[in-house]
């Protein structure tokens, strides 16, 4: 009887203490210090109609000419045909776009990072976006399967001020770490994108390669740094709440529409503003364009206070 005594005292220690790890774990963050407070995102929303209409045609016009946004898009041989309809496609109405690659490509133009690993390349990516922005002070980080629609991005980093530390996508939560999907596309402010190369100096608080005894995702390997730099995840939703990055095609928040609110479909599936749909083919992508940008009823107005035109040279509109 002792003896059995013992050995359900021990099971229920060590079950205690496994228990503990596992809590541990799902709250442990690699690499973060004890010492950064608690952050509680807030929804970033662009400002209403109304709000726009208190400002003056000329302020109107300074704002639209200081918006502007440099892609970085990240692409690998492999998924060329991808590369090529994004290259054809959304990314021309990038105020500067960059396709940056993990070796050299004679079909395509791109920076040659030379870097095979995911994260590593992302870094060097940003540090050359970072060296080579101009007067740009929006980034947007995204992947060549992620379909965006800038003019809306735009729209929503209208009144913000680069200079202030934002961090902007669809964001989700891993234990006590926030961070943005990649899927969904990455935005940037100029002060984040600034802060985070500093740190990107610092190995013991952002390291090229991870110390932990498991790999994490791009996503979070860069959210854990710009953590340490005092940037946070906002989320991007509209003034009715829907989301502006999706990793989702259109067809298939649609579907999910259908069935979750089939009195409601549309009103209940997509934002009139959103920014990003993913995992969509080539050949979707370029229906896309076509619903987008090219496809409208004749004489309609929408009454838009502001007006994003693509970079001179684009051949899309």
């Amino acid at each position: 009887m002792l003896s059995e005594g013992s050995s359900f005292l021990k099971g229920m220690v060590l079950g205690g203490i496994f228990c503990l790890i596992l809590s541990l774990l799902g709250t442990f963050s690699p690499g973060l210090p004890y010492q950064i407070e608690q952050h509680l995102h807030h929804h970033l929303k662009p400002h209403s109609k109304e709000d726009l209409q208190k400002l003056s045609k000329s302020q109107m016009s300074e704002l639209t000419q200081q918006v502007k946004v440099y892609c970085i898009i990240m692409v690998t041989p492999k998924i060329l045909v991808y590369w090529a309809t994004a290259n054809d496609t959304w990314s021309k109405h990038c105020d500067k776009s960059v396709f940056y690659s993990s070796e050299s490509a004679k079909a395509l133009e791109a920076v040659d990072l030379q870097e095979q690993d995911e994260w590593a390349r992302l870094r060097k990516a940003i540090m050359h976006a970072y060296e080579n922005a101009g007067g740009l002070r929006w980034f947007f980080v995204a992947r060549p399967t992620t379909f965006a629609i800038i003019e809306n991005l735009k729209y929503l980093v209208l009144v913000k001020n680069p200079s202030d530390p934002f961090y902007i996508g669809h964001v989700q939560k891993s234990g006590e770490l926030e961070y943005v999907e990649y899927e969904s596309g990455i935005v940037l402010s100029y002060e984040a994108l600034r802060r985070l190369v500093e740190v990107f100096k610092d190995e013991s608080k952002c390291p090229e390669q991870t110390h932990a005894l498991w790999k994490l995702s791009e996503e979070k390997q860069l959210a854990t740094c710009l953590k340490y730099s005092g940037v946070f995840a906002e989320n991007g939703e509209d003034a009715q709440g829907k989301e502006l990055f999706n990793k989702k095609t259109v067809s298939t928040l649609i579907s999910d529409s259908m069935v979750q609110n089939p009195n409601d479909v549309v009103e209940a599936c997509c934002s009139d503003m959103a920014i990003t749909f993913s995992g969509m083919s080539p050949s979707q992508m370029q229906v896309m364009m076509y619903g987008v940008y090219r496809l409208r009823p004749y004489g309609h107005n929408f009454h838009d206070s502001l007006t994003f035109l693509p970079p001179k040279g684009s051949d899309n509109d």
